[in-house]
């Protein structure tokens, strides 16, 4: 729904300087729809919601099973990595939600938690207990509406996020987990909860699908409220800059139509554009390393060294098996999972892999090398815990100019003797007796080793679409933000999206930005003293 030109003029600053919202938030992705939607809870509390992208009442988007239709199309930024040497000079495309939803739009729709060492992790990072998995768990339980065999310690029932297992899983998903279990690695009834307390698993998929419609946060969380007057929801909205007043933010100017826009925030701006877009706009709003914004002529607002930084993503290895006969997907056509160590010794997964039933390649060097058939499946093992970290950094001062962006995907020497070791794991798994009833042969790799195997990996590395870490959480020199989401030295601003996340969650992390809207919602809530709802009634929301 497009704002009409008399809304758009209300953005105009107020004659008698008054701001006209309490709170703006910047992106409406699986933490921006979280903050809005639980402030619009709130009917004295008017909030502001931009979006760059458009409307999702499209098929590509609402149709769980179409969600590669969205990838490169105009619901994707379509970033792209630098070239790196460790993937043989390839620039490895970085898709990221740019339509209503943001990334829960047009992602996989899989609810994965995170592990207790993750958490635990944020944590001791930010000082915050409630930032520790205990706290996580209690937020989990209170958001969840678990469709499922009931499990009061672990699932809730009755909140906005909608989940089950996958529903009715082709069979070749239980072969996937039969074959994982067939090598020693346990099995469970989901993938989230007992599994992710350990040292990993196999499991049927939990989904974010309902009768085969996605459930975005966007319509979990915002458009029941959309006809609230409280509430304003703008897409096709892109933010270019905060509005300072010397060190405390004021608001925003964004641009719709090719005009540019202001809004005043009474209370906070929050940012949830993303890992790639809120750095961005930190530092062209003068936010970061200093050095950085002057080569680029942009006056320093405050000096944040870690702006940018401390980038991670889930590095992944498309391995491919030609099918006895055509699979027709089923759900969103990525039904089972599992979590497994590189090592014996470590005590949490530093491992995924997800079976998809259709022939995904993201590499266009592996696909020429091994021409895979139509009717193909694909595990796509991957690294959960990878120790390379890469950077964003501006090309230019101006909102339009593109970004650097470094990911060094395999550049510390342990992810290339992961990325081995999952690759060896997934073809033992597609190469079992379980799956032999759906395979017709290997595709890729087969049986490589050494110098082969290693070119074959740096060839298909590709991201999880789970770019992370780049304005995260703590209290050293390269935090951007403290326990509370409060930009360092900035006042009146938060950062509420994955670039947060001091290190990246186990597994898909769309679950853990809807945790990081609630945390982010529960902390204004507090900081603002707005009254608890009827929905949050005897839970500790901070």
């Amino acid at each position: 729904m497009e704002p009409s030109a008399n809304d758009l003029a209300d953005f105009e600053s107020s004659a008698d300087g008054k701001p006209q919202f309490d709170f703006i938030v910047c992106g409406s992705g699986s933490s921006g729809s979280v903050v809005a939607g639980r402030l619009a809870e709130h009917p004295e509390v008017r909030v502001l919601l931009l979006e760059a992208g458009g409307d999702d009442e499209i098929p590509q988007v609402r149709t769980a099973g179409q969600w590669p239709l969205n990838l490169g199309t105009e619901r994707d930024w379509n970033f792209r990595a630098a070239p790196g040497n460790a993937v043989n000079g390839r620039s490895v495309p970085m898709s990221m939600g740019k339509v209503l939803g943001g990334g829960s739009s047009i992602n996989t729709m899989i609810w994965a938690w995170g592990h207790r060492s993750d958490w635990d992790y944020f944590a001791a990072e930010s000082g915050d207990q409630a930032w520790g998995y205990d706290s996580i768990l209690d937020v989990y339980r209170r958001v969840e509406d678990w469709h499922g065999a009931p499990d009061p310690h672990y699932r809730g029932t009755g909140g906005p996020v909608f989940v089950q297992t996958a529903p009715d899983p082709h069979p070749i998903a239980h072969a996937v987990v039969d074959g994982a279990k067939s090598l020693g690695i346990p099995t469970f009834d989901s993938h989230n909860g007992e599994m992710m307390e350990g040292p990993g698993g196999a499991a049927i998929i939990d989904l974010r699908v309902r009768d085969g419609v996605r459930q975005s946060a966007y319509r979990s969380y915002v458009h029941p409220h959309r006809a609230q007057p409280n509430l304003t929801v703008l897409p096709n909205a892109l933010v270019i800059r905060l509005m300072m007043n010397a060190s405390t933010v004021t608001g925003v100017e964004f641009v719709h139509g090719g005009k540019v826009y202001r809004a005043e925030a009474a209370n906070d701006v929050v940012l949830s554009l993303g890992t790639f877009n809120t750095p961005k706009l930190l530092m062209q709003s003068g936010i970061g390393d200093c050095t950085h914004l002057q080569k680029h002529g942009i006056p320093v607002v405050q000096h944040l060294p870690g702006v940018g930084q401390n980038f991670q993503d889930h590095v992944g290895f498309d391995c491919l098996w030609e099918c006895r006969e055509p699979i027709t997907p089923r759900n969103n056509g990525v039904e089972a999972t599992y979590f497994w160590r590189s090592e014996p010794g470590l005590d949490s997964p530093d491992l995924q892999t997800c079976q998809a039933q259709f022939p995904k390649s993201s590499s266009a060097e592996n696909t020429k090398r091994f021409n895979p058939p139509a009717a193909s499946w694909n595990l796509f093992p991957g690294l959960v815990q990878a120790k390379s970290r890469g950077e964003i950094r501006l090309t230019g001062p101006n909102p339009h100019d593109a970004l650097d962006i470094q990911a060094r995907f395999l550049s510390h020497p342990d992810d290339l003797k992961a990325a081995i070791a999952a690759v060896e794991l997934a073809r033992e798994i597609g190469n079992s007796p379980e799956l032999s009833s759906f395979t017709k042969r290997e595709v890729m790799p087969g049986p490589l080793k050494g110098v082969e195997l290693e070119r074959f990996i740096r060839d298909a590395a590709s991201t999880y679409w789970h770019q992370s870490g780049t304005a995260k959480m703590g209290n050293d020199a390269k935090a951007v933000v403290d326990g509370r989401l409060r930009v360092h030295g900035v006042n009146r601003l938060r950062i509420a999206d994955a670039s947060i996340m001091p290190r990246i969650t186990t597994g898909n992390t769309q679950a853990p930005c809807v945790v990081i809207g609630e945390r982010a919602a529960d902390i204004l809530r507090a900081d603002h003293d707005l009254p608890v709802r009827a929905s949050y009634a005897g839970d500790d929301l901070v």
